[in-house]
């Protein structure tokens, strides 16, 4: 059987002061601000931008064209998407990968799946919630698809 290894690492990254991270985690070519905290198995990759004061729990996949504010949460087994399918199956080509735009002060419970979309500042999204659509006005979110509750 042949296979190629690869190592979890952290390679390249830009990081701000005061930053805490757990091992072991997967961060590559990606900007991590100041004071954030990352907790162990956690993957962020190329071209992510975390935000000052942020909190990634563990076992969080935030993958490329992702951009999350200052002071947010993101809860355990919190997963980011960034291929919708459009194809059919999974884009081979990430030119057809779409970008996610978190806001500041937003909190994201525990394995909520965050599809390419545009979060506002203030907003909570629920554990196990399916964000689907922009989200334009601050509120706590839940369900699937995700809908204001308040």
């Amino acid at each position: 059987m042949i296979f190629e290894e690869k190592q979890i690492s952290i390679r390249n990254v830009t990081f701000g002061e005061n930053v805490t991270i757990v091992q072991p985690v997967n961060l590559y070519e990606c900007n991590i601000g100041n004071e954030v905290f990352i907790g162990p198995f956690v993957e962020i990759q190329k071209g992510v931008q975390i935000g000052d004061q942020t909190r990634i729990q563990s076992h969080s996949f935030i993958c490329e064209g992702v951009t999350i504010g200052q002071h947010c949460f993101i809860g355990h087994g919190v997963m980011f998407i960034n291929d919708t399918f459009s194809t059919g199956g999974p884009a081979g080509n990430s030119a057809l990968w779409k970008k996610t735009t978190i806001g500041n002060h937003v909190s994201i419970g525990s394995n909520a799946s965050i599809l390419p979309v545009t979060i506002c500042d203030q907003a909570v999204i629920g554990a196990g919630a399916v964000v689907t659509k922009d989200i334009t006005e601050p509120g706590v979110y839940a369900g699937n698809p995700a809908k204001r509750i308040r």
